[in-house]
């Protein structure tokens, strides 16, 4: 077997790739960067003696990077697993060299395309999109007028939050595009779920927003609650990835392995759909 990991050099993504590694599974690491490439793949060398593993890199800020990895896959073993994970809580005022939000970017564009691409072959696959906590972002519907994140105060107030709710809405983007991926591939072969991985310690979101971290722990009181580490993270993508209990399972939103319900503005056919149109123009896809 073969699987694609994205956002594979830390974090969640990094313990994924070593949860399928130890299982004896070829895994392909994304990520920007050679040097954090080689490091992930170092560590989980150390962990897994002997683990077959492919280092790709992408920056998923660049879409026509993300487009070359896309076709170097597709050019290539196919793969049986595809997992992604790369996200980020940007600036807003950081964009891409296209003019585009990077936190939109990074954490939506990049997969659309990605998982886009990667599905044109008709052939069996599971895809894991790893989202957020479905009960506390039912309080942040994507605002599809405003995919961009143009207009800060939509964003609401206090504004030292609005980076973090940018990475929120991005997130139900990831459940809509899950619900609306499945259904455009419903008896394909490929089945497609959403994962959140609980509330992680170590998984790095923060590193281009300096102190987002601590200001999301107070709003939210989390500042002294212990939170559980990448391996927990891992759990639900990783058993989504494998299990033959949700072989043939598509369009749902797992949690602690669990299938949940997620609200209804992700659910939404006529929402789903649009979000799917505009983010096909944005990338250069057919609608």
């Amino acid at each position: 077997m073969r699987a694609i990991v994205t956002g594979a050099t830390n974090g969640i993504g990094e313990a994924i790739a070593r949860r399928l590694a130890g299982a004896g599974i070829t895994v392909v690491l994304v990520g920007r960067s050679d040097a954090r490439l080689d490091a992930a793949r170092k560590r989980i060398d150390a962990e897994v003696p002997g683990a077959d593993l492919v280092t790709e890199r992408a920056d998923f800020a660049d879409l026509a990077q993300v487009r070359e990895l896309a076709r170097r896959m597709l050019a290539g073993p196919a793969a049986d697993i595809v997992i992604s994970n790369a996200a980020v809580v940007a600036p807003l005022e950081r964009r891409t060299a296209e003019g585009r939000s990077r936190t939109l970017t990074v954490n939506h564009l990049a997969p659309y395309l990605l998982l886009r691409m990667l599905a044109e072959p008709a052939r069996a696959a599971r895809f894991v999109v790893v989202g957020a906590d479905p009960r506390s972002l039912a309080r942040a519907p994507v605002d599809l007028d405003d995919l961009d994140f143009t207009d800060p105060e939509r964003l609401g107030e206090p504004v030292e939050l609005r980076p973090f709710r940018a990475y929120g809405r991005t997130k139900n983007m990831n459940a809509m595009f899950v619900y609306a991926l499945a259904r455009r591939l419903d008896g394909s072969g490929i089945t497609v779920n959403g994962a959140h991985p609980g509330i992680i310690a170590g998984t790095g979101l923060d590193g281009e927003s300096p102190g987002i971290a601590e200001v999301v722990a107070a709003h939210y009181g989390l500042a002294d609650v212990d939170l559980p580490g990448p391996d927990v993270g891992a759990d639900t993508p990783a058993w989504l990835a494998t299990s033959p209990e949700v072989a043939g399972v598509t369009g749902r939103f797992f949690v602690e392995r669990q299938a949940v319900a997620t609200a209804d503005h992700t659910t939404d056919v006529g929402r789903c759909d649009r979000l799917w149109n505009d983010s096909a123009r944005l990338t250069g896809l057919p609608v």
